[in-house]
């Protein structure tokens, strides 16, 4: 029903109307926000990286939507789409992201009138020790004959509608807009920063996985040289060729070897079941299709992570840290609003009543009532203010969260260039020791077997081989796990999160 047909249905006197017509002008003229309006802190950032390496790493603007494809390793792939899907951390962030939505409906919902309506029925006695009962007031006016006191029952029809509606004069309801749709935007990025971990994690423990497999076939490869070497001093000392010293030796050094089995298996084991449950799996259910050893994904050559101060965009936690920011300075309007008067419509009713339920649609039936109310506190003790003081705190901890938020972010980057390119160094230092340690092992292994030096140099050229290729196996775990944690620090791979929804 449009305001037109209810107004000459439900005639409202003049005076009601200018009532409501005034206020609604002052709403539109006359209203004002109070609290401070917000804008984006601005951060002074350095105009490139002091880690940045000489090689390897480039400060190029590129989009990082799926870094982890360049690890050219398709069961990760795999993994990682399962992951995206499937992970239950993810999920409670979209959660989150719904019930800010929802919330933000809830805190604009005050900004309109709430209209209700509703219809009753009453039949009514008198009591007999109260006295005679006006009719006008009770319905058909009919009495009983055996009272002394004029016993009266009626009827009451009555139908209508409740209407009531706060005047945001000053704010207070659209700063709460305000605050929940920066909430919005900061439970959007809080998802987008678990998606991020999430890529991350999953690409860390599969990194990890491959690694305790490549150690364990380090560890098999030099328990086979080892086991040689123990059947060679065996049939030494049974020629009488050497003593029993050696052959204790060798089988020392090859219990040792065979007792660095286990650790690495639980390793793997351990890193398959975290894979399992970032998919939202049992920790089990991917033992069988893991297992399998396969080696480690290689890192890319070339890595471009951009300038410093594309981490204000790129990074989620630093957006979010942002936008509670905003709402925080929002949250001071709000708080600041209860320092002025609120305007109400409250208690305005359009209705029909009557004593007969013919009756109840006649034009006489109709009733109404309507009023304006305000009400300014003028003594809490000084509650307001001290909420007016406690959002401002608040806000001054958002952005002490902020300014921290950043500088924690181009730590982190500082700390993986510095990292990657250290462990890239190392890895090149012990591929020359393998080679060099190699070569040791066959040329004593042959100098024993003439006779022309004794077991000890055989078992510390194993015993430094075999150090050598597990650093090695090792350290091109931890460079691509450094990949994976520079693209993290980035802030590298949460686009997708708009690509798959």
């Amino acid at each position: 029903m449009s305001k037109r047909t209810l107004f000459s249905f439900f005639p409202v006197p003049r005076a009601g109307r200018d009532v409501v017509t005034g206020l609604a002008l002052l709403v539109s003229l006359g209203g004002c926000t109070v609290g401070p309006s917000y804008h984006p802190p601005q951060s002074l950032l350095p105009p490139t990286w002091s880690e940045l390496p000489e090689s390897g790493v480039t400060t190029q603007s590129v989009q990082l939507v799926e870094w982890w494809t360049t690890l050219n390793d398709p069961v990760l792939d795999s993994l990682i789409t399962q992951a995206v899907s499937a992970n239950l951390d993810l999920r409670v962030a979209q959660g989150r992201v719904r019930e800010t939505r929802a919330q933000r409906g809830v805190t604009a919902a005050d900004a309109w009138p709430t209209v209700s309506t509703s219809a009753a029925y009453f039949r009514t006695r008198q009591s007999e020790n109260v006295g005679p009962f006006p009719s006008s007031s009770l319905g058909n006016g009919q009495s009983s004959s055996n009272s002394q006191f004029g016993l009266v029952e009626g009827d009451l029809f009555r139908a209508g509608f409740d209407a009531s509606w706060e005047l945001d004069l000053f704010g207070r309801v659209r700063r709460s807009v305000e605050a929940a749709e920066a909430d919005i935007a900061a439970a959007e990025e809080n998802r987008r920063d678990v998606l991020v971990t999430l890529l991350a994690e999953v690409a860390r423990n599969y990194v990890e996985l491959r690694g305790f497999q490549q150690q364990l076939k380090v560890a098999y490869a030099n328990i086979a040289t080892q086991q040689t070497a123990v059947e060679v001093t065996q049939a030494r000392f049974q020629a009488g060729l050497t003593s029993a010293l050696d052959v204790a030796q060798a089988e020392a050094q090859l219990a040792t070897t065979q007792a660095q089995v286990p650790t690495l298996e639980t390793g793997a084991r351990q890193a398959i079941h975290r894979l399992g449950v970032l998919l939202g799996q049992e920790p089990g259910a991917l033992i069988a299709q893991l297992s399998e050893d396969k080696p480690i994904p290689m890192a890319s050559l070339e890595v471009s992570v951009g300038l410093p101060s594309e981490l204000l965009r790129r990074r989620p936690d630093v957006r979010r840290a942002e936008r509670e920011l905003a709402a925080a300075t929002a949250r001071i309007g709000v708080a600041t609003a209860d320092l002025f008067p609120r305007f109400t419509l409250a208690g305005n009713t359009i209705g029909l009543q009557s004593a007969s339920l013919s009756d109840l649609a006649l034009g006489s039936s109709r009733f109404w009532t309507a009023g304006p109310t305000v009400s300014w506190p003028l003594f809490d003790a000084g509650k307001i203010r001290a909420n007016i003081e406690v959002q401002n705190a608040r806000e001054e901890q958002a952005l002490a969260q902020y300014e921290k938020t950043v500088l924690t972010s181009l730590e982190e980057v500082e700390n993986a260039l510095t990292a990657y390119a250290r462990e890239q160094t190392r890895q090149r230092a012990l591929t020359n020791a393998v080679n060099a340690n190699r070569q040791s092992v066959a040329l004593a292994n042959e100098r024993y077997v003439k006779g022309l030096s004794d077991f000890l140099n055989v078992l510390t050229a194993q015993q430094s081989l075999y150090t050598a290729e597990d650093q090695l196996t090792q350290s091109e775990r931890t460079v691509v796990s450094n990949l994976i944690a520079l693209y993290k620090a980035v802030g590298g791979g949460w686009e997708i999160s708009a690509q798959r929804q």
